[in-house]
């Protein structure tokens, strides 16, 4: 006799869990019992709570890239104006990682950015010309060198310290500042940062390389390190 199975099989399976999540999707849109929605009216709610999700994803971007833009542009209308840009640039879309818009926007709102300080200065990104390592307090190219975590210097940004690091951060040439911003908050590397000053930073920018994006960016670390040194010994 052949061996019966006791396991139900997927199409007696998918019935009633279709039947679950109709009535759950009812639930959700505060239907009467019994009422159930039809093709349009789901298909409304769909998109209505897709375009919700699409707000928030937005949200969240446009709060990080303004932080990132005040810092480059300075905060104001101009900034206002490049994260709406670079949002509407980066296509970002529900379906979208969220990691991965954020990254598609940033890159569009530095492009930009770079765009605009050349407009208001053409040579204040230029590629450095005979810069030589420095011997600095910093070896390598990176925030853990000076003692704090990515997370930990945006916290400083928004936190009790901001208007010190702020002031701190403005007062650095154009172009360390940029390459600071870029790798430092952004999170580009120095390829992608070299690569965006030389398509975006104008004529005099066209030579940079990672390796001045490196040393550039060791030098915005060491002054950073100086600057907490000095706080802790105001403290």
């Amino acid at each position: 006799m052949p061996h019966e199975s006791n396991s139900p099989n997927s199409s007696q399976t998918s019935e009633p869990i279709a039947a679950g999540a109709a009535v759950h999707s009812e639930q959700m849109h505060g239907l009467p019992e019994g009422r159930t929605l039809d093709s349009t009216e789901r298909g409304s709610a769909e998109a209505a709570e897709a375009h919700e999700s699409l707000d928030k994803l937005i949200g969240l971007i446009a709060a990080g890239l303004y932080s990132v833009a005040s810092m480059l542009l300075g905060e104001g209308e101009e900034s206002v104006r490049l994260v709406e840009t670079a949002v509407a640039a980066a296509e970002v879309s529900v379906c979208c990682d969220s990691a991965k818009a954020r990254q598609s926007s940033l890159r569009a709102l530095g492009a930009a950015a770079l765009e605009l300080l050349d407009e208001r200065s053409p040579d204040s990104l230029a590629a450095p010309e005979g810069l030589e390592p420095a011997t600095t307090c910093i070896e390598e190219d990176d925030l853990a060198s000076v003692g704090i975590s990515s997370e930990e210097l945006k916290k400083m940004l928004s936190g009790a310290e901001r208007e010190r690091v702020r002031n701190w951060l403005a007062s650095l040439p154009v172009a360390m500042r940029t390459v600071f911003v870029l790798r430092a908050v952004a999170g580009f590397t120095a390829a992608e940062t070299a690569a965006l000053l030389q398509k975006h930073g104008g004529p005099q920018a066209a030579a940079w390389t990672p390796e001045l994006a490196r040393e550039v960016f060791r030098q915005g670390l060491c002054s950073l390190a100086s600057q907490l040194i000095h706080a802790s010994n105001e403290a």
